[in-house]
């Protein structure tokens, strides 16, 4: 692992909401931990509270979760247009986005033929394991 590869991981790490991590290879393995030091709790007046944007809650019915820690990609490259948009209808095996790590991209298929019902993830957000990226609708 390169100094830049760990400047990144414990970039991801610090920008990330998890408490641990541990990888390990052959040649090392890194653990890291964030201290357990409770935030104090500060009261959020009525009308702020309502003008935080919330996260789309994941549909009901099927969705795709990440398989992977690392950053969502909606498109290959920024001047091209998403993979997928809601309302698409997708084969199985079509590439629905990327997920970067380490400077690895990887390309997550869909599931089966079916049609996108929701992207619950904006473009070069931060995805942890298991989390719902797109809700779907099998055809």
């Amino acid at each position: 692992m390169t100094n830049q590869e760990l400047k990144e991981l414990l970039s991801c790490f610090e920008s990330s909401s998890l408490g641990k991590m541990k990888l390990s290879t052959q040649e090392f393995t890194i653990e890291l931990e964030r201290p357990c030091a409770a935030a104090p709790a500060v009261p959020v007046p009525a009308s702020a509270a309502a003008a935080v944007p919330t996260q789309p809650q994941a549909p009901a019915g099927e969705t795709v979760t990440a398989p992977m820690v690392g950053t969502f990609y909606t498109a290959p490259s920024p001047d091209q247009p998403p993979f997928v948009k809601v309302g698409d209808r997708v084969k199985k095996g079509d590439t629905l986005c990327l997920i970067e790590a380490m400077k690895m991209m990887s390309e997550l298929p869909a599931p089966c033929d079916c049609e996108i019902t929701a992207v619950l993830k904006e473009n070069g957000a931060l995805v942890s394991f298991g989390e719902a990226l797109f809700g779907y609708q099998p055809c």
